[in-house]
């Protein structure tokens, strides 16, 4: 198809093949660096001699600041990276295209042919020299409420980008800003749904599950954990260093917890409460695996405690099995994703019967049952439980 009179052929292949594209035809793509990879290789197909590509955004996720997704000609999909939140501290940042950005910068480019003493001295330049690359451009890319990400673009033309591939280039900002924006909300907010209430919880609400009273039948093993003496410990120490002690103690607990395919609902002050669905055939046995590895990461804690002068930290896990009910619960405007019933009542019992008995995890006879023959279990005896008519036949677990 012929161009239009006075406009250029290759400006309209990029309207068409990338413009156009990004405005329309990767609405149904759900992930950035997909979009990202594809916006690339349509950029090179315009016309455009793009040889490396990145964009970079802040995020704010618990564990990191933000992410980076760089693209190269010849790859297939693209290296998606994250950064610290102590990154303006380090050298790769100070000085570098992303610090002139966020400081401000509308734009920074860089002829990669010259003289490297007459040009902006930083490694990541002469990193993209040592690769042969010759022109780099870097724009910011604004979000709402003055968010501000960037990308970047590199050639290895001799000559590097002329006028009209920097012109077709920074008509993309705007449409790339709207783009990554939705994209970026939507893994923030499945982000933050991951980090407050748990990743399958998180799917369940993004998926529509928002209504007071929803919710559904779910058989599980249930673990309630809690600390001994924290009122103690916190009314003595300073503020700083018992956030850090929960800190470490919810790491030491949680991470086998996530690693053996359980799910954390909640925490509660000092405690936790998790389940691991029965949907799973080896959910009793992973449980027991997850608190084992909780226990040694426990005592590698204390030791580590006890070098700079702190106490060990003492703890109670009750478990037990049944249907509990999973969902909404909460007031009008404020819900909380969790589980209710007996099952969780009965563990909540077990875990205040490990500081009477002076055993640091209890099961139910329930629970040891289906787990007979794999593990070693102590019984302890039967226990009258408050609430529950029956008393409760309890055993040890030493890990």
């Amino acid at each position: 198809m012929n161009a239009p009179p006075n406009i250029d052929p290759a400006a309209a292949d990029f309207d068409i093949d990338v413009l156009q594209w990004l405005t329309t035809d990767a609405r149904d793509e759900r992930f950035i660096d997909n979009i990202f990879t594809e916006l690339c290789v349509r950029i090179r197909r315009a016309g455009i001699p793009l040889k490396r590509a990145s964009l970079h955004f802040l995020i704010h996720h618990p564990q990191w600041l933000g992410a980076r997704i760089i693209w190269a000609d010849g790859m297939r999909e693209a290296e998606l990276g994250r950064f610290d939140y102590d990154i303006a501290e380090r050298s790769e940042y100070i000085g570098s295209p992303g610090s002139e950005i966020h400081n401000g910068a509308t734009e920074v480019r860089e002829n990669l042919e010259r003289d490297p003493a007459l040009g902006r001295r930083h490694e990541v330049y002469d990193d993209m020299r040592a690769k042969g690359l010759t022109d780099y451009v870097a724009w910011p890319i604004f979000h709402t409420l003055g968010k501000r990400h960037f990308v970047t673009f590199a050639t290895d033309r001799p000559g590097g980008f002329d006028d009209a591939h920097i012109a077709d280039l920074s008509r993309l900002l705007p449409v790339l800003a709207l783009v990554s924006e939705i994209r970026i909300k939507n893994r923030l907010a499945r982000t933050l749904l991951e980090t407050y209430v748990g990743p399958h919880a998180g799917e369940l609400i993004l998926a529509g599950a928002t209504r007071r009273g929803s919710g559904m039948t779910v058989s599980a093993a249930i673990m309630i954990c809690d600390l001994r003496d924290f009122t103690r410990i916190s009314d003595s120490w300073p503020r700083d260093d018992v956030i850090d002690l929960l800190n470490g103690y919810f790491d030491a607990m949680s991470e086998p917890i996530a690693r053996h395919g359980g799910e954390i609902l909640k925490f509660i002050g000092d405690g936790l409460l998790a389940i691991f669905p029965l949907s799973r055939p080896s959910a009793c046995a992973d449980l027991l695996r997850a608190v084992a590895e909780a226990r040694q990461a426990m005592a590698a804690l204390n030791e580590k405690n006890g070098a700079t002068g702190r106490e060990p930290l003492n703890y109670g896990i009750g478990v037990h099995v049944g249907d509990v009910m999973y969902g909404n619960i909460g007031s009008a405007t404020r819900l909380d994703f969790t589980v209710i019933g007996p099952a969780v009542n009965m563990a909540s019992r077990l875990e205040a019967f490990t500081k009477q008995l002076g055993k640091p995890v209890l099961v139910s006879r329930a629970f040891a049952d289906l787990v007979a023959g794999e593990f070693d279990l102590e019984r302890v005896g039967e226990y009258p439980v408050r609430g529950f008519q029956d008393p409760i036949e309890l055993f040890a677990y030493h890990g």
